[in-house]
This record gives C-alpha cells, structure tokens and sequence, in this order.
C-alpha cells in the first residue's frame, strides 16, 4: 500500500470511521518484511512483548509501527503499553487474529435459518490459537463502521472497530485477554448519515441491573441440570388428554423481601415449588422475565431477547430456579414477546441508524397503543433473530413452552389504526407475519417435542390451534378470549338482570371445540380500572365470595385447560398492583381462605378426574343436560371420559332451589363430589353433602333418569355416579 494510500487509510481509523481496520492494523507483509501496526488512543509507549522490540509513534498521532523480519513475529504476538497514568498494559493483539466465523453460519443467517444464530452473534468466551478472549459478532447492515466498547476500553469507539464480515451485515472482533463480566456495547456509525448510536447487544444474554444499559460478558454455560426425568416424560407428555393447570406469575410482585426488595431466581424457585405444589397447578407461566428497562411494562417492553432479566440474578440462577421447578414435577413457560419492542435509545429501534428491525414506515412499524415499534418480518435476518431468540429459551433454559403474547397485533396490518398499508392482494392480513408464526411452531415443534406453543389471539381467525400442514397457525393452544369476556360479562350482572344475558354462558359451546382453547383469567382482567377478580363479582360481600367460586367452579368444569393469574386464587380485594407483592394478609381472613381452599380443591378434582381433562378439544367430553333454564340462571352439563362422567350444575342466583329436578345419563346413587357453597369455602352450606341421591326413572331433560336436588345459592356442583 502506497505512503499516501496509508496517510487516507489512517485518517479514517483515527476518525473512527474505517470500514475494514483490519486491511491496516496488525501485522502486514511487504515482502520479505512486516510490518506491526497499532493503534492506541491512550498509550505512552508501545511494546512488542515477544523479542520486546518497541513499536515507534508515528508523528501526531496515536498510532504506533514495528518493522522488521517476518521471521522475527510469531502469529499471535503481544503488546505491552502505558497509559497516562503510567499503569502497563499486556494484551495479544485483537488485529492478529483471522475472521472466525464461518461463511456456512453467516450464509444460513442471511436465509433466515439459523436456529442457533445466538451462538455466532453475541458475546462468547472462546480460546483461538491457546489464546483466551470474548468473541464479539452483531448484525449492523448499515453501519459504516462498528466497534465495541466498554469498560476494558474507556467506552472509547476508537479503540475496537470490527472486522465486516462483507455482504453478510455481520461485524465481529476477537478481542483477547477479557473475560465474562466484561461490560460493553456496540459504537455504530452509520454509513450514509455520519450518526453514532451505542447499543446493547440485541443477542446479549445478560445486562446490568437497569437503570443501567450495558450488556455483560456472560461465563460459559456449565450448570449441571437435574431434570432429565422430566424432560424424557415431557417428550411423550400426551399434553391434549392431560389436566394442565397454569398458575401465572408476575416474579418481583408475588413475593418480595421483608424490605420490599426483589428477591433472587433461587429463592423464588423454592417458595414457588412450595405454593404450587400445595396449590396443586401443573406448571407456572412467567410474565416476560426477559431483559427490559421500565418495571412498569411487566418485562412486556423488551429489550433483551435472550436474558433473563439481572432484577433477580444471573441466567444461571434462572437456570436454578427451572431446574427446581422440574425437579418437581412444574412445568414452566414463558411470557413471550415477538410482536414489538420498545423505542428506548440503547435497544433496538434504529439499531444502525435505520429502520433495521422495525419497518421504516410507521403505518406498518409502529403500534400507537402501545408507543412501541414493530418488528419487520419481512426481513430474514429479523426473523431469524426471533426464532433463534424462541430455540434459545427452550433449549437453552428448558423451557416446556412459550406464550406468544399479541398475536393478533400481528396478523392484521390495520390492527388498532386507521391508517394501514394493505397487502399486496388488498387485504388487512399481514402475511409475513403469518409465514413468521408458522414458521416459528414448525421449527420448535420439530427440534423439542412435547413443548407448548400458546398463542393470545383475540380474534376469529381460523385454525389458530391447527397443524400448520393443515393450513393452520400451527399453535397448540389458542387463549379463549371469547369465554373470558363473556362470562366477566355475565358474572358481573346482578343476579336479578341475569336471566337476559343467558346466552352470554352459553355461546361458548357453539365454538368451544374449533380451538384447542385454554381458559385464561389472566394479569390483562385485574389492571387499569378493571377491579380484582373479587371486586368485579356484584352484590354485598358474602355475594361476591359466593360469586368468585362459583365462578372458578364454572371455570374448572368448562372444557379448555385452566390458566389462573397469581393473587386470583384467594381472592385478592385490590387490583393488581405491579410495584408491590400481593396482599398476602387477607388470608388472615375465613372468606379469603374459603376461596384458597376452593381452588386448591379444584385443581385436585381436575387433575385427578379424566372425566374433566380427557376429551378438552373433543365433543365427546361433553354434553348439555340443559342449557335454557334462563329463568332460574341455572346451567347443567356433563362431562365425561371413556370411563367416568361428572353431572355439574351451576345456580347463578343467589336463591336456594329445592327439589331442583336434573336429568342424569345412567341409573345408580350419586354423590356430591364438590359444591362451591360448602362451609369449608367460606358458604352457607346448603346443599347434598351426605345425602344418597337415587337417581328415578323420570326422563328429564332429554336424558333417561333424574335426581332432585338442592341447588344452593351462587354455587357449582359436582356429582358423581356411585
């Protein structure tokens, strides 16, 4: 290279703006000759540890230079330097190393199809040639120039520039003599407007404790698991005839420290494991635990897709708290978030100065309710980003699924807004999206068998819950929206006005099998004004206890697989509040426990009754024994497997019926399993408890028998045959 070729080439590395530092740091060849070039903003002096030859300044600058035999280098040399504070330095020289990662990775990233793309991108410890370092590789299309700063370098740009990895938009640096711990970001310049951004790193799977931003060198993964048992039953779990019972959890407001501290992913694991097992819900679904800056999003604005937020500790504490769940028989899923992701400055809106991940068109890249952008999936490396983040969780954390949040946000381009871009056929259905979302459940469904994809659509869009080789979504559940709204509808009118909302519990049953549907009372019910589960239910305060479990009663009883958020399950009085841990202290209080006890039984009658789980998806596990008693508020129905059925009968007024007659399938005695109303719930115990119950030959209700019996006032019912 010519002296002035040099002189140009230098200007744009001391301006940080050089594309290719490679091409004129390092150790370069000319000829029999090399030549060792540096360049160190804040060095004294330079040396070159092996044969200590010192490197010369060149004039005004704070670039050094070694010449001399080619013979005289090894490959991988050191450099010894002082800064100004006369503090010496020793490190290998970043600029000696060759590219690493392989062109087959970079090719399969650019096709959208590296499931494990978190394994080239990001920051990994590695060894090359003996020599221990971090690798550093991120995706920046647009970017004229990106380094990696920290605080190993005094967050200076100037001094780590990557290496372009070429058409591929991926940059990387090995930079050696670091370690995990290491707290960096990314200087990116973009190369049309000059503009310098710093960002954390979009595939960073630990951060600091906001409200700090940076993202952290994480140790290599040696965490010795202890849940191969439960990941080989998984793997044969037969999910669809199974009870699944989901407790949802919000971590820093379900329990906290006596000084109202968050407490660690260790000690949550085991004062969870405790609660849940008494309780008796199957698995826990996390809120978003994923990196996010604001506490008040829930972990739904995120900006770290692969780390579980530092609020609680490290991933390897996550890990922990998993693996204990799975120790003992809790499955765990998470609060997933690919629809959008916040516009704070270090994340990944404008990631290099453009509209990377976003679309640059706000009619399709912004979602106004929310103040958040929306992912392009139109581009493969985005989505790519995406499902890797998804293999990441299930792989990585053995995770038993994922709850894809805002699905709906995702599949209509006019979804919430006036002023939308129609697809290329003229439609609202955004169609990338769709390909993403199938996409997404074949990938994960193919690589972890037995895992759970859930999806929150708050729609009519068909097959959501069906195979994508049907022409469906490919989810294996689908939240049912549609029952929730209309049995809150419902269950919040007076008594009196009931009767003239019948249909409201009843339209249900027309859908109730074109989904695999699960029935959610979740976080969204219980915030922004809409009361807590207990205070939406109408009446005086013994009223609305009897509401509340007759409500979950109705609830455990309905096909679909059952999802309860935390706080519900013992009728917290306030709603939601995400800054504090729940009013744990109403226990103190019968009506309170009444409602605990209620639901823990509940939880042991389903997952120990088949006749309540088996046939969830199928009309074969139920039947209406009589669905038009508007008059009264009553319903009546039965569930049933190939061996057993329950006859479940529900008053939704608070007025006793006596000698109530009820169609039954088979002759016998029938006992009352459960009723809502008992004592022991906190009721005025009126019902059957104790009584035989000898089923007549009277036809009723379109079945053969009938039993009479005592309906007690804003209460469920459970009879079993004898």
């Amino acid at each position: 290279m010519a002296p002035t070729e040099v002189n140009s080439e230098l200007k744009k590395i001391k301006e940080a703006r050089h594309h290719d530092p490679f091409t004129i740091l390092g150790k370069h060849f000319e000829g029999d000759e090399i030549t060792v070039r540096a360049h160190l903003p804040y060095a004294l002096d330079v040396m070159m540890l092996e044969g200590e030859r010192p490197l010369t300044r060149l004039p005004d600058s704070d670039f050094f230079e070694w010449r001399g035999s080619a013979a005289d280098v090894p490959d991988r040399y050191r450099l010894v330097w002082r800064d100004s504070e006369l503090r010496e330095h020793v490190t290998h020289d970043p600029y000696s190393f060759p590219p690493v990662i392989p062109e087959y990775d970079l090719h399969l990233f650019n096709e959208g199809k590296h499931w494990h793309a978190y394994k080239i991108l990001g920051a990994h410890p590695r060894a090359l040639d003996g020599v221990a370092g971090v690798l550093f590789a991120v995706w920046s299309p647009n970017a004229e120039r990106v380094s990696v700063i920290g605080d190993f370098n005094r967050w200076d740009g100037r001094a780590h520039p990557m290496r372009s990895r070429g058409g591929s938009g991926v940059w990387e640096l090995f930079i050696p003599d670091i370690g995990p711990g290491t707290l960096y970001k990314y200087e990116i310049r973009n190369r049309d407007s000059g503009e310098i951004l710093q960002k954390t790193d979009p595939y960073g799977q630990q951060f600091e404790l906001r409200p700090k931003t940076a993202s952290m060198v994480r140790s290599d993964n040696t965490y010795a698991w202890q849940d191969q048992d439960w990941l080989d039953r998984r793997r044969e779990f037969d999910w669809q005839r199974q009870p699944i019972s989901i407790y949802e959890v919000h971590l820093s407001s379900w329990q906290r420290g006596i000084e109202g501290e968050f407490l660690s992913y260790q000690a949550l694991a085991h004062q969870l494991v405790d609660y849940v097992k008494e309780m008796g819900f199957s698995h826990v679904e996390l809120l978003p635990i994923t990196e996010h800056p604001f506490d008040l999003s829930w972990g739904y604005q995120t900006t770290g897709y692969y780390a579980p937020t530092a609020r609680y500790g490290t991933p390897e504490d996550f890990r922990y708290l998993v693996d204990y769940l799975h120790q003992h028989d809790i499955g765990v899923f998470l609060d997933w978030v690919p629809a959008h992701f916040p516009k704070d400055a270090h994340g990944l809106a404008r990631f290099d100065g453009s509209a990377l991940y976003e679309h640059a068109d706000p009619r399709k890249g912004e979602h106004l309710d929310w103040s958040t952008l929306i992912f392009n999936f139109n581009r493969a490396e985005v989505k790519n980003f995406l499902l890797s983040s998804a293999v990441y969780w299930l792989e990585e954390m053995h995770l038993d699924g994922l709850r894809v949040d805002a699905v709906a946000s995702m599949l209509y381009l006019d979804y919430s807004r006036t002023d939308w871009i129609p697809n290329q056929y003229g439609g609202r259905e955004n169609l990338e999206a769709i390909d993403f979302l199938r996409q997404l459940n074949t990938v994960v469904h193919e690589a972890h068998p037995g895992v759970l994809m859930m999806a929150e659509e708050s729609t009519s869009w068909p097959q959501v819950s069906r195979p994508v080789y049907c022409g469906g979504l490919g989810f294996d559940l689908k939240w049912n929206m549609g029952w929730m709204n209309d049995t809150l509808r419902y269950i919040n009118e007076d008594p009196v006005h009931r009767k003239y909302h019948h249909n409201n519990l009843t339209f249900s049953m027309l859908y109730a099998f074109t989904e695999n549907f699960l029935l959610p009372f979740s976080h969204d019910e219980v915030v922004h004004g809409k009361q807590s589960m207990l205070n939406k239910m109408p009446g005086d305060e013994w009223q609305k206890f009897a509401n509340l479990r007759l409500l979950y009663t109705y609830m455990f009883c309905h096909p679909g697989k059952k999802l309860l958020f935390m706080g519900c399950e013992f009728g917290q009085g306030l709603e939601w509040d995400s800054s504090r841990n729940l009013d744990w202290y109403v226990l103190e209080y019968e009506s309170h426990q009444g409602v605990k006890s209620l639901v823990k039984d509940l939880n042991q009658l389903y997952r120990q009754s088949p006749a309540l789980y088996t046939y969830d998806f199928d009309w074969r596990g139920f039947t209406w024994i009589d669905c038009h008693d508007s008059e009264q508020s009553v319903l009546s129905f039965v569930r049933r497997s190939d061996h057993e059925f329950y006859v479940i009968v529900v008053n939704f007024t608070p007025v006793p019926r006596y000698g109530y007659r009820l169609g039954v399938p088979m002759p016998g005695v029938y006992h009352e399993l459960l009723n809502s109303d008992s004592a022991f719930y906190g009721g005025s115990n009126l019902g059957n408890g104790g009584a035989t119950i000898h089923a007549d030959e009277i036809g009723w209700m379109n079945q053969p028998y009938s039993i009479a019996v005592t309906l007690p006032p804003l209460a469920g019912i459970v009879f079993r045959l004898n």
